[in-house]
């Protein structure tokens, strides 16, 4: 863990502020939905995510968290089409441009960027890191993931990815080779089980290294997040299941020495917000029907996600029991958990998919269900995104921006301004 620099002390409401980032692709938006200000083309020159950043640093987000992935699946159908009609991943651009752009247009937002420990030459990753956590005067994190698609692995010249926990293994050497690179002020000299390295570093960050973020839900990943993580993205369901994945994660901090509290984590959520409570409800059902594309989108995310073609099976039947998954096992089980006694169908209507809570309301009533869940969980914050099946809007940013956070802030639950200091000293700090 990064335990440098020591936190300033911080006083009681200062410690009850959520911290809060966005997750975002650098892909299509919603061009086909009003208000998306956009052209089926018109993402591509990147102006809608630098907007975007400035519109988060004005609102004093913590973080802007990019993803990545570098295929374009054939998971659902065994076929490209479904992609390419749901735009889950693809067509997608590379994120590391966008950080180095969004570095240049604001001045305080952290900047977190996705990047694999399975299909990046680690001191390649090292350097790019360095280099955007120079350019931004020390705002880089890393989202540290492994990546799990066969086809991500034909694009860098592998067959296969290894299986779940081998491809953890490697990833702790690698990290650890890394860390090295960033570090290592007389060069590094390092022989692991799967990577060796004996030159000059020469990759110094602004800060000590980024800020390290992830994702791990398995017992694996878990493990690795409470070694490595500053910062940990996690999307149990519900405030039992989210106390339980803080308390695991706190759990492993303490038995290896390592204050609990030097870690952070976040929960994925997409707030769902209305004039009135019934309006709210009536866009959420239209986000969350069990028909339409926006249906299918799910569906194709969630083949993705699991390395599942579901559609293989019937959508008005319990996931079988003896399905498994190379990917995302945390995921697979919660969505069997969610089909048995009902279907498939029913599990994902009505309701959000990779969401912890339902948050679904007025800005109060919505900030009500965010500050009970702190207290209940005593957890750190949340990550927003826009799921439901749907792509990213200027008008979905409006609502959660002009109207949501500012909420949170006159309770004194979010920051209004940024402290002093690096992205990794701010987050020490909170």
């Amino acid at each position: 863990m990064n335990a440098e620099p020591t936190p300033p002390t911080t006083s009681p409401d200062e410690r009850r502020r959520m911290l809060l980032g966005w997750f975002v692709n650098y892909m299509p938006t919603a061009w086909n939905r009003p208000w998306a200000g956009s052209t089926p083309t018109g993402w591509t020159d990147g102006e809608f995510y630098l907007d975007m950043a400035r519109a988060l640093e004005r609102a004093s987000i913590d973080l802007v968290m990019l993803e990545d992935s570098s295929v374009v699946p054939e998971n659902f159908g065994s076929s490209m089409a479904a992609e390419f009609k749901a735009t889950t991943k693809a067509p997608k651009h590379d994120p590391l441009p966008l950080a180095a752009a969004i570095s240049q247009a604001t001045e305080r937002l952290g900047i977190v960027t996705t990047m694999s420990t399975s299909l990046y030459p680690p001191h390649r990753l090292a350097q790019l890191q360095a280099t955007l956590d120079q350019l931004s005067d020390g705002r880089a994190g890393w989202n540290i993931v492994t990546s799990f698609e066969n086809l991500a692995a034909q694009n860098v010249g592998l067959d296969t990815l290894w299986e779940h926990d081998e491809r953890y293994a490697r990833a702790e050497e690698y990290v650890s080779l890394v860390d090295e690179f960033w570090t290592g002020a007389d060069g590094v000299a390092f022989d692991g089980d799967y990577y060796a390295a004996a030159a000059p570093s020469a990759l110094p960050p602004v800060q000590r290294r980024p800020v390290l973020c992830q994702a791990g839900g398995s017992s694996a990943g878990m493990d690795f997040a409470a070694r490595w993580a500053d910062l940990i993205v996690s999307v149990p369901t519900g405030l039992p299941a989210m106390k339980a994945y803080r308390d695991g994660i706190r759990q492993r901090l303490e038995r290896a020495g390592t204050d609990p509290d030097s870690c952070r984590v976040l929960y994925m959520v997409t707030p769902i917000l209305g004039e009135t409570v019934a309006e709210a409800e009536a866009t959420e059902a239209r986000m969350y029907s069990a028909d339409g594309d926006n249906f299918l989108r799910r569906l194709v995310q969630l083949s993705n996600v699991s390395e599942i073609d579901f559609a293989q099976y019937d959508l008005d039947r319990p996931i079988p029991e003896d399905a498994t998954t190379n990917g995302a096992q945390s995921i697979l089980d919660a969505m069997k958990a969610a089909t048995r006694g009902s279907s498939l169908r029913q599990a994902m209507a009505g309701k959000g998919e990779s969401t912890s809570l339902r948050l679904v309301g007025t800005p109060q009533t919505v900030a009500d269900q965010m500050e009970e869940a702190m207290e209940v969980v005593g957890g750190d914050g949340f990550l927003l995104f826009h799921g439901g099946g749907g792509l990213i809007s200027r008008h979905y940013l409006d609502e959660v921006l002009d109207g949501l956070v500012p909420e949170l802030q006159r309770r004194g639950l979010a920051q209004t301004g940024y402290g002093p200091g690096t992205f990794g000293e701010r987050l020490a700090a909170r």
